[in-house]
């Protein structure tokens, strides 16, 4: 399993018990979504190493307490402490409408409404207070903030994000 092949699910922030247990922190606004999980893909030193789970239930609403088949002691836990975890893709639930997974639109082209086709998007900077699309549009860069309020239309038919933008956006990178 590659990493381009999973999503990221959430992290392991510490242990629960003497025992084995440990407490995940979800990436998710749906934590109920992944509280019957079988497996999960732990990274350790860039590997995915598959864990069976032997238990899990939610713990505070976004916490998910795991317990992993032979992970039996507090010092086998500990190790585990800090790895992300990852599930294959296919498991992501399917979004409809104008929601989409950033990994979902990547080479999807952008289109304002006054400016027409603008480019397509190369990724997704998240690091930023507001995500923003990455777009190429002949070797020039563009980024446009992911606002609800710029987002008119997703097309996964025909792979494309209708957007209107504030004048003059666009024009501040090709100038």
């Amino acid at each position: 399993m590659k990493k381009e092949d999973c999503f990221y699910l959430g992290k392991i922030v510490k242990k629960y018990s003497f025992k084995g247990e440990l407490l995940a922190k979800l990436d998710t606004d749906e934590p109920a979504l992944y509280e019957k999980l079988d497996a999960v893909f732990v990274l350790l030193r860039r590997d995915f190493i598959p864990f069976f789970i032997e238990s899990s239930q939610l713990h505070k609403s976004d916490l998910l307490r795991l317990k992993f088949e032979d992970v039996n002691t507090g010092e086998e836990a500990d190790r585990l402490i800090g790895s992300e975890l990852y599930l294959p893709l296919e498991l992501l639930p399917a979004l409809e409408g104008d929601k989409f997974y950033y990994h979902e639109v990547i080479g999807f082209t952008v289109i304002d409404a006054s400016f027409g086709e603008i480019g397509t998007i190369r990724s997704i900077n998240d690091t930023t207070a507001q995500a923003l699309f990455v777009i190429e549009r002949n070797g020039t860069e563009i980024l446009i903030p992911m606002n609800d309020e710029f987002i008119s239309k997703v097309d996964r038919d025909n792979k494309t994000i209708a957007v209107t933008t504030p004048e003059g956006l666009i024009d501040l990178y090709l100038e």
